[in-house]
């Protein structure tokens, strides 16, 4: 068993193209969820730049590398904790552009992960990422990340699960979908669904705001490994739940039902061959 973490997911609206403005603001929202409590900190997707951008020079105005300052200032605003900041950001990689999260400890950057599946108007900026997502050992349990529309594809948060994540760490960007029925964002319940068919923690950190016309869902969340949302953002933006990480390893889910062991692989192939990927 290990130590129980506070896990904070941050809705903020940051400033459109305002990388000094929005270094202040993530840095204020990683020392105030320190100060509440937080171990684990999880911050929006393009939380270093907004995201409703026109042109590639806007793009590039507000990528950055991942040795760039702000990332040693969310180092230290961690210091003397073993917790974690996981937020997003647009990295520069040569000529290419991706839509990144840093994954910073106090000691500094552990792991950048690039997204590998761009929504909509994003490919006509961003290059998507190649490799799997990363999973950082923390003394709490294991945090592995995926970014906004990777959650849509179900392999994604299992494969984290099977590769040994606890929690996985979702900053997002959910443009505001109507909804006729009433019920909560589906992106929400996608969330939900990933967390409990693959018996794992998920945090989502949603933006606020409104942005060139485009309004934002709003819809961040702390999910517990049975798909109960148990915290919500409150007025400030911050949603903070005392998690035991290491209880996501325990996936026998009734006496004869273990939530990997039941999986029959050999049934799925057929999948990926019809789509013709195998």
């Amino acid at each position: 068993m290990t130590a129980p973490a506070h896990v904070a997911v941050v809705q903020v609206a940051p400033r459109l193209l305002d990388l000094d403005a929005n270094v202040k603001l993530t840095v204020s929202a990683v020392e105030t969820a320190r100060e509440r409590g937080a171990d684990i900190i999880v911050l929006p997707e393009l939380s270093l730049s907004g995201y409703m951008f026109e042109t590639i020079d806007e793009v590039r105005s507000c990528a950055v590398t991942a040795t760039h300052p702000v990332f040693a200032r969310w180092a230290q605003a961690l210091a003397g904790s073993p917790g974690l900041v996981v937020g997003g950001f647009v990295e520069r990689s040569g000529a290419d552009l991706h839509i990144s999260a840093a994954l910073v400890s106090a000691a500094g950057v552990q792991a950048v992960y690039r997204k590998t599946h761009l929504w909509n108007r994003e490919k006509r900026f961003f290059t998507a990422g190649v490799d799997a997502p990363p999973i950082v050992d923390t003394c709490f349990g294991r945090v592995g990340v995926l970014i906004c529309y990777d959650l849509e594809f179900p392999e994604m948060a299992r494969s984290l699960a099977i590769r040994g994540a606890d929690l996985i760490a979702v900053p997002t960007n959910w443009a505001l979908d109507a909804r006729p029925y009433g019920d909560e964002p589906p992106q929400v319940m996608l969330a939900r669904a990933a967390a409990r068919t693959n018996h794992v923690y998920v945090a989502c950190a949603d933006r606020s705001g409104r942005e060139r016309g485009q309004e934002f869902t709003g819809g961040s969340a702390v999910i517990d490994t049975a798909g109960w949302v148990l915290e919500r953002p409150d007025a400030q933006g911050f949603a903070i739940a005392p998690l035991s990480l290491s209880t996501a390893r325990e996936r026998q889910i009734s006496r004869v039902n273990h939530v990997f062991d039941d999986r029959r692989p050999e049934l799925y192939t057929g999948v990926f061959e019809a789509l013709g990927t195998v």
